[in-house]
């Protein structure tokens, strides 16, 4: 059985199961591995790590401890209770009416931020004049439906995804201030600074950047001095301000101090470097990497709920949550009735009813006439059916975005 100990709890001859933190912010190179020894304890309690899950299957047991299925049960909950107190954000234009632009901005600002990165490695200084009109396309392009373009960037591969992790986070970064009624000129510095946030990785080699497995504790060390070298980079950029120079060096800080550079604490970070930690974390677990099976965004939401209560601001966390959607657009869901359908659009006050174009019938293994159900309707009316789960749409054989 899988259960979620304190780290007060943890002894040697426990198995650990998961390190229950996100895999850039510990320098372990299983995620899974038996406790041998006082050292491997220290190790973990030095990253930062209050509580972790184990396998008592594999290893020692704690009675008291919670199972992983009444862990995330409770936080399911939590979740919901957190997020349908305000309403979501307002949407003009429809997911497929935004989507022929998000495409292209998708492609052009990965090119972008590839050509960033490559003239700071032969030392040239990054270009805001080239950088700040792909912002205001991005914001643009938020500002109509946000879903589309966060749909997809979701979409990476191996070999760009250092670039367009970059865009994501700067998406996200606009998407999420203008959430929480920030003004335009913060929204656009924020999402500046989120787009420019990993410009220090430049100077990481190629082999230890894009290692097909864990890093060693020296690659670790390297990988932790890009926050300080890319502030460094953007500190000698023409008219850059203190805002995407904040996002750039504090982006891997924690609330609870076990971050770096710096080991900041609570109120000493600064709120947009607190939310630019939160979007990083999201976009990193949700992607997938040659060693790294990328979570569902709901998943991962949950995670960073569960992490919240050390690591993120919850009050941010649960702002990012109504932000993006306990299932956000693009996410394949079950609904009780046994249809299969994708999220096309987020309600704009109740996160658990979005409106969902179901194509398929789980029952009947067979795809359906597509429509579009409004799950804050009642039956009848466009609705009457509810969502029971999100699924993997590889389990299914369903490409989402071709219904979208």
């Amino acid at each position: 059985m899988i259960k979620n100990i304190d780290i007060a709890d943890i002894k040697i001859g426990m198995y650990v199961h998961d390190l229950n933190c996100d895999w850039t912010s510990h320098p372990f190179f299983r995620k899974r591995f038996l406790i041998k020894n006082d050292a491997e304890i220290a190790k973990i309690v030095e990253a930062g790590i209050h509580e972790l899950y184990i396998d008592t299957e594999k290893g020692l047991d704690v009675s008291h401890a919670r199972s992983v299925d009444e862990v995330n049960a409770s936080l399911q909950q939590q979740m919901i209770e957190a997020v349908t107190s305000k309403p979501a954000p307002i949407i003009t234009l429809s997911f497929a009416e935004e989507l022929g632009r998000a495409n292209r901005i998708k492609s052009q600002a990965h090119a972008l931020v590839k050509t960033v990165m490559q003239d700071v490695r032969l030392g040239r200084a990054v270009e805001l004049e080239q950088v700040e009109p792909m912002i205001e396309s991005i914001t643009e392009s938020v500002l109509s439906n946000s879903g589309a373009l966060l749909t997809l960037l979701r979409i990476k591969n191996k070999d760009d995804y250092t670039f367009l992790h970059s865009v994501s986070v700067g998406t996200l970064m606009i998407a999420f201030c203008r959430s929480v009624g920030m003004d335009m000129e913060t929204i656009h510095l924020a999402g500046l600074g989120g787009i420019l946030h990993d410009t220090g990785k430049a100077l990481v080699p190629d082999e230890v950047l894009n290692k097909p497995g864990r890093l060693t504790e020296e690659e670790f060390d390297i990988i932790k001095r890009h926050p300080r070298d890319g502030f460094d980079i953007l500190s000698r950029t023409e008219g850059i301000s203190e805002i995407p120079l904040d996002i750039t060096l504090h982006h891997h800080e924690r609330v609870d101090g076990s971050g770096y550079p710096h080991n900041l604490k609570g109120d000493t970070i600064s709120t947009l470097a607190k939310m630019a930690a939160i979007v990083d974390v999201y976009d990193a677990i949700t992607a997938d990497r040659c060693y790294h099976k990328g979570m569902a965004p709901t998943d991962a939401l949950r995670k960073i709920f569960e992490w919240s209560k050390y690591h993120f601001d919850p009050k941010l966390v649960q702002a990012f949550m109504r932000c993006v959607g306990i299932y956000p657009v693009g996410t394949l869901v079950l609904l009780e009735s046994g249809k299969l359908g994708v999220v096309i659009e987020q309600h704009d006050s109740n996160l658990l009813t979005p409106k969902i174009k179901v194509m398929f019938s789980s029952k009947s293994n067979t795809y359906l006439q597509p429509e579009i159900i409004d799950l804050s309707r009642p039956l009848g009316f466009g609705g009457g059916d509810k969502i029971v789960r999100h699924e993997a749409p590889e389990k299914w054989g369903i490409n989402p975005l071709r219904f979208m």
